[in-house]
C-alpha cells in the first residue's frame, strides 16, 4: 500500500483497544475504566482509590501517556506520591472537590500569564472533568471521573513546578541553571506540603525567577492580555490590486485594534487618519513608525494576540535558564534588542545601543567574563572575511590593502610589502599571512576593543562608522558587537581601580593616541543572549526574530 493507514478499534466495554498498523503489527492496550458509578456515596472514596491504582498500573503499558494523550511528566513521581498515600484521592474526598484543586485549575487556566501553555497541563481534559463534577449530580457518583481528575491534577502540579523554575524549553549549552530537573522526592514533598497548607500560589511564586527582566515580562503579558484578549480582527492581504479596497480593510483592522476612531466618518477612507493609526500600531509593536502599511507591518497586523503572547512566553523561558542568583555586576547584551546593559546590584548602571552580527554572520550566544580592554587596537582580520571579501579585491588591485589601512604580516610577525607577493598564487589553502588593520581613526574596531574569552573570537568594540547606530535594524556586523557607549563602558570598568587607572587617565591616553591594554582588577561576567521581547513600563516591547531562534524554540516547545 502506498498510503499507510492506521486503524484504531476501541472496545471500551472491556477496557481493551487494539492498534492495527501496516505489517499487521498489533499492540494491545488496556485502558482504565471510563465510568464507575457508585450508588452508595460512602463507598466512593474506596472505589476512587482502586481507580487511581488501576490508572497508575497502566501507565507503563501506555508508554507513559495519560488519558488526554499527554505524556506523564514523571511517571515515577506519580507512583511515589500515590504510594505514600495508599493511592487515595488527594484533591477531593467524599465527592467534594478541595479548594486547593480549584486553585490549581486557576493556575492552569491562566498559565499564559507566567509564559506557559495551558494545554501542556491537561487544561482541556481537566476543564471538562471539573465542569461535570461541579454541575452534574450523576457525574459526582463516577469514581473513574474523580480518579482521572486526581491523577491529572497531580501530574499537572509536578510539570508546572518544573517548568516554572527550569523552563519548558530544552536545556542548551549556555543555560546557567546548575540542574535541569527536580528530584522526585522534592516534587512529592512539595505537593504534600501545598495540599496540607491548601496553598498552591505561595509555592509557585517561590519557584519563579526574580530577575527584573523576567518580572517585567510577566507584568507586560498581564497588561497585554487585559488589552487584547477580548479582541478579534480581520486578516489583511499581503498582495492586492485594489488600493481603495485595501485601505478600507486596513481602516477596519485599525478600528478593531483601537488605533483609529471612525466615529462620524460614515465609513469614508481618511488617508491621514490611516497613517496616524498605522503609526500608533507601529509604535505599540516596536516597528519603525513611518505610517506605511508595508509587508512587515501587515504581517504584524495579522498576528493574533496569542501569537504575540507566545513570543513573550519563550523569552520568559530564556530568563528561567539563567542562574537563580546572578553576579553582583555583569554585562548583558540582548542581540535582537540591539542593546547592551551593565547591571550592578540588580540595577542598570549603563545602557547602550549595539550593532550585532548579520543573519549570515551571527553573533553567538555565550557566557564569559571581560578581562581587559585595549586602546587603539589592531584588527586581525578573520580568515573568513579575508577569503570571502578581501582576497578577490586584492587580486584585482593590490592597492585595496592601502585603501583599507591593511598591512600584511608574515609568519615571523613582520610587516611585508604586499607588492612583493604573487597574489595569483594565493588561495584559501595557501595563505601564509595575516591581514592586520593598523590602528587609527580608520580602524574598523574604532578606538577601543573589549576582550573576553570565547571560542568564537568575538568581542565588543567601538567602530569607525558610528552613524550606523541611528539605524533601527542593526544586525550588520561580522559577529562582533559594536558598542555606541564604548567610552562610558570603559569608565565604568575602571571606576573602582583608582590606584592604577582613572577616567582621566583613559581620556589622556586617548587624546595622545597611546596604544594601551588595561587589565581589569576584577573580571566582569558577560552574557550574550537572545531576547525578542522585554517588559518596559508595564508593557511588552517586541523585537524581530533576526536569527529565527524563536521559530526553532517555539517548535521544540510546541508553543504555536
Amino acid at each position: 500500500m502506498k498510503n499507510k493507514k492506521l486503524i484504531i478499534s476501541f472496545l471500551l466495554g472491556s477496557g481493551v483497544f487494539v492498534l492495527l498498523a501496516c505489517g499487521n503489527n498489533k499492540k494491545k492496550y488496556t485502558a482504565p475504566k471510563q465510568k464507575q458509578i457508585v450508588v452508595n456515596v460512602r463507598e466512593l472514596d474506596e472505589v476512587v482509590k482502586e481507580s487511581i491504582s488501576e490508572r497508575l498500573s497502566l501507565l507503563s503499558d501506555n508508554d507513559g501517556l495519560l488519558e488526554d494523550s499527554i505524556r506523564a511528566f514523571r511517571s515515577q513521581a506519580l507512583q511515589d506520591f500515590y504510594q505514600v498515600h495508599a493511592h487515595q484521592a488527594e484533591w477531593s474526598d467524599h465527592g467534594k472537590i478541595h479548594p486547593v484543586a480549584d486553585s490549581m485549575m486557576e493556575w492552569i487556566q491562566h498559565a499564559e500569564e507566567v509564559g506557559l501553555l495551558p494545554a501542556q497541563y491537561h487544561a482541556n481534559a481537566l476543564s471538562q472533568t471539573f465542569d461535570q463534577l461541579h454541575n452534574d449530580a450523576n457525574a459526582r457518583k463516577d469514581a473513574a471521573l474523580w480518579a482521572k481528575m486526581d491523577v491529572l491534577l497531580t501530574d499537572a502540579f509536578m510539570k508546572m513546578s518544573s517548568d516554572l523554575h527550569f523552563g519548558a524549553g530544552p536545556r542548551d549549552s549556555i543555560t546557567l541553571q546548575k540542574d535541569s530537573l527536580y528530584a522526585t522526592s522534592f516534587l512529592v514533598s512539595r505537593l504534600q506540603q501545598a495540599l496540607s497548607e491548601n496553598n498552591i500560589s505561595a509555592f509557585y511564586d517561590s519557584l519563579q525567577p526574580v530577575h527584573p527582566g523576567y518580572v517585567a515580562l510577566k507584568e507586560g503579558i498581564r497588561t497585554f492580555k487585559e488589552k487584547y484578549d477580548h479582541m478579534k480582527w480581520d486578516t489583511l492581504p499581503l498582495n492586492y490590486t485594489d488600493t481603495l479596497g485595501f485601505r478600507q480593510l486596513l481602516t477596519y483592522r485599525l478600528v478593531q485594534g483601537g488605533y483609529m476612531d471612525t466615529t462620524g466618518t460614515e465609513g469614508a477612507v481618511d488617508t491621514v487618519a490611516i497613517k496616524k493609526g498605522v503609526k500608533a500600531f507601529q509604535n505599540e509593536f516596536n516597528i519603525y513608525p513611518d505610517g506605511v502599511a508595508g509587508k512587515r507591518t501587515v504581517i504584524a497586523l495579522n498576528r493574533t494576540p496569542h501569537d504575540w503572547i507566545m513570543q513573550a512566553a519563550v523569552n520568559m523561558d530564556r530568563w528561567r535558564k539563567l542562574a537563580d542568583t546572578m553576579p553582583t555586576q555583569y554585562i548583558l547584551v540582548n542581540v535582537p534588542g540591539y542593546t547592551m546593559r551593565v547591571f550592578d546590584s540588580g540595577e542598570v548602571k549603563l545602557e547602550s545601543r549595539v550593532i550585532v552580527g548579520a543573519p549570515r554572520t551571527r553573533t553567538p550566544m555565550l557566557n564569559s567574563y571581560m578581562s581587559n580592554f585595549m586602546l587603539f587596537p589592531y584588527w586581525r582580520v578573520p580568515y573568513s572575511i579575508v577569503f570571502k571579501e578581501m582576497l578577490p579585491a586584492i587580486k584585482k588591485n593590490v592597492g585595496y590593502l592601502a585603501s583599507k589601512n591593511l598591512e600584511v604580516i608574515d609568519k615571523n610577525g613582520e610587516a611585508i610589502d604586499p607588492h612583493t607577493i604573487d597574489w595569483s598564487k594565493i588561495t584559501k589553502d595557501h595563505f601564509p599571512y595575516v591581514l592586520r588593520q593598523m590602528d587609527g581613526i580608520d580602524n574598523s574596531l574604532g578606538i577601543m576593543k573589549f576582550n573576553f574569552r570565547n571560542k568564537f573570537s568575538v568581542y565588543l568594540h567601538d567602530t569607525n562608522n558610528r552613524g550606523l547606530f541611528k539605524n533601527s535594524m542593526r544586525a550588520m556586523s561580522h559577529g562582533c558587537v559594536r558598542v555606541q557607549q564604548w567610552d562610558s563602558l570603559a569608565q565604568y570598568l575602571v571606576r573602582g581601580d583608582t590606584a592604577r587607572h582613572t577616567g582621566d587617565s583613559i581620556n589622556a591616553w586617548i587624546s595622545r593616541g597611546e596604544k594601551k591594554q588595561i587589565d581589569l582588577r576584577q573580571h566582569v561576567p558577560i552574557y550574550l543572549r537572545y531576547f525578542t521581547a522585554e517588559g518596559k513600563d508595564g508593557k511588552l516591547v517586541f523585537f524581530d526574530d533576526i536569527y529565527g531562534e524563536d521559530k526553532v524554540l517555539r517548535r521544540e516547545m510546541k508553543y504555536n
